[in-house]
């Protein structure tokens, strides 16, 4: 995996023009939508939302390398002609974004970590945006790594849960983005309830709202959304 790369998460709404396709128009749309995100050059998986969540029907995950100075003015661009000719069928409701850098807390990249360009995704993805409060940078840093040792130790007890962190320090209201994968949520429920007795979780501002996918295959997603048996 590059050590510098952007990843953008954007929430899609199925708009009422949609909906008043026919299942097969629908499903075309959809898989022809997927199809021009996959010709950008870019890394993009496509995930489930509506029913987890009530406010979006799907999510798509775009990852790519920064390359130089102009890459994320590119990256933008071709996003954003994609899916603005696309708004009257469905359109963007909220995005979290983020950049990936080598972990100051970690001597050395985890098996743990999930690399965005990966050939084959794990069923489940849960992210969500989080702000450490002041008074954690006010600490001693060897302060800090005590904690997060904590905190890394418990993780490990879940070796089959993958975990991306994503840096949004001055380009979004959050400071980074979690990020986990997985193949059983329920697994992952035992993971953060265990975590909440770590003494880093007095440190935490905001870590939500929590966002919960499940990984499609372009054509899977088309009829899902297509709405076709």
């Amino acid at each position: 995996m590059p050590e510098k790369t952007i990843n953008h998460y954007l929430f899609l709404k199925l708009g009422e023009r949609y909906w008043e396709n026919s299942p097969a128009q629908r499903t075309r749309l959809i898989a022809d939508f997927a199809g021009e995100l996959q010709a950008l050059g870019n890394c993009v998986n496509f995930y489930q939302i509506s029913p987890l969540r009530s406010e979006f029907d799907f999510m798509v995950w775009n990852a790519a390398p920064l390359e130089d100075e102009q890459a994320e003015a590119r990256f933008f661009e071709r996003l954003g002609q994609a899916v603005n000719a696309r708004r009257p069928q469905f359109s963007p409701v909220t995005s979290l974004w983020g950049y990936t850098r080598p972990s100051v807390y970690a001597r050395a990249p985890s098996a743990q970590e999930i690399d965005p360009f990966a050939a084959q995704r794990q069923t489940y993805l849960v992210l969500y945006p989080f702000v450490k409060t002041i008074q954690w940078y006010l600490l001693g840093k060897d302060t800090r790594q005590g904690m997060m040792n904590e905190h890394i130790r418990v993780g490990h007890q879940y070796p089959e849960i993958k975990q991306l962190l994503l840096y949004s320090f001055g380009v979004q209201d959050q400071e980074f983005i979690v990020v986990y994968e997985m193949e059983t949520l329920y697994r992952f429920s035992e993971l953060v309830n265990e975590l909440r007795s770590s003494d880093v979780r007095e440190y935490t501002e905001r870590d939500t709202p929590v966002y919960t996918g499940i990984w499609r295959a372009p054509e899977t997603l088309a009829t899902i959304l297509g709405g076709q048996a």
